[in-house]
């Protein structure tokens, strides 16, 4: 089956640390981020620690004693536009809650409560602290700067277009926010609110079936093919694959089941990988060293929402818009 890594679409910066491994977000997002080591015979992995704009927490806060060290992060769902991820090309397993698996060194694949996902690998240098800090942008130079650039996002993921001053008054007001709230009763009053907002917009694909499936998506911007994947839907789940509003014409979906590679699958011929992924096509797939697969086009007729249901036999009728399962 077609999960797993690829490499880092932000970068990582570590340096000594005074306990543990301690994990800083020198970004714009509210990042998720889960830690995985070995310890024989096992590979542990945890998650998650949310760590908000210009802030640290501790992943791990014991001395660090393992022979290697590995991180994933991802972004808030609340954020709109498409997730972003830091990570490697270690493959280990998670779970989208919280959690902590010991999985046995070099067996393959995840259970069906878990997903791959893909891991970068630490140089602690073997010490027994450190700091590993995700970054975004050269524009965000330090933690007061990604704090500032977190609040301003996450303002306009609430739908506020005015200046932040006045913006975030106006979400206080809303929110009923004391005046003495500090950055932690913020960043969640501001998270929680964008769900609200991203929640009705975007491309969500839902599992009617009985068992877990994998999901790609591709789309055309500019003539132009990006295909991304995969995403691990539970039975009775959705997985909120776009979360802005959604491009013009139709976005092409394909899935897999267990022992079913064509579960949903059509004429159009797009370009996946056997990990996780996100590829513009330029020519033939296997140039690319990627594989080509069948994609059903599903029209969004101009919406700015959307939900694809896929059953035991393949792709649903769509329902009418505003009446997907909650």
């Amino acid at each position: 089956m077609r999960r797993a890594a690829f490499a880092f679409l932000f970068v990582l910066l570590s340096v000594p640390a005074h306990a543990g491994l301690k994990l800083c977000n020198q970004t714009s997002y509210i990042v998720y981020a889960a830690v995985a080591y070995p310890s024989a015979p096992d590979i542990v992995t945890r998650g998650w620690t949310r760590i908000v704009p210009g802030a640290c927490e501790m992943a791990i806060s014991s001395a660090l004693a393992a022979p290697a060290y590995y991180v994933y992060a991802r972004t808030s769902e609340a954020h709109a536009g498409k997730a972003r991820i830091w990570g490697g090309t270690n493959e280990f397993c998670a779970r989208g809650t919280n959690f902590t698996l010991a999985t046995q060194a070099g067996l393959p694949g995840c259970g069906d409560d878990s997903f791959p996902a893909p891991f970068a690998e630490l140089d602690t240098e073997g010490k027994e602290s450190w700091i590993t800090t995700f970054t975004e942008s050269a524009h965000i130079k330090n933690l007061p700067d990604a704090r500032a650039a977190g609040i301003d996002r996450l303002l306009r993921d609430n739908g506020y277009r005015n200046d932040r001053t006045a913006a975030l008054a106006e979400f206080r007001a809303r929110m009923k926010l004391p005046a003495d709230a500090g950055d932690r009763d913020l960043f969640d009053a501001l998270e929680t609110g964008a769900m609200k907002q991203a929640a009705p917009a975007g491309y969500s694909i839902c599992n009617d079936g009985a068992s877990a499936i994998w999901a790609a998506l591709g789309t055309k911007s500019g003539g132009k093919w990006l295909t991304r994947g995969w995403w691990k839907v539970m039975p009775g789940a959705c997985a909120h694959a776009i979360t802005d509003a959604l491009p013009a014409g139709k976005v092409y979906l394909h899935a897999e089941g267990h022992g079913n590679h064509h579960l949903v699958s059509g004429p159009a011929k797009l370009c996946v990988a056997s990990i996780t992924f996100e590829v513009t096509m330029s020519g033939d797939c296997k140039h690319q060293g990627l594989i080509e697969a069948g994609f059903a086009a599903t029209d969004t007729k101009g919406l700015s929402g959307y939900a694809a249901h896929i059953g035991e036999d393949g792709l649903l009728p769509p329902l009418p818009y505003g009446s997907t399962p909650k």
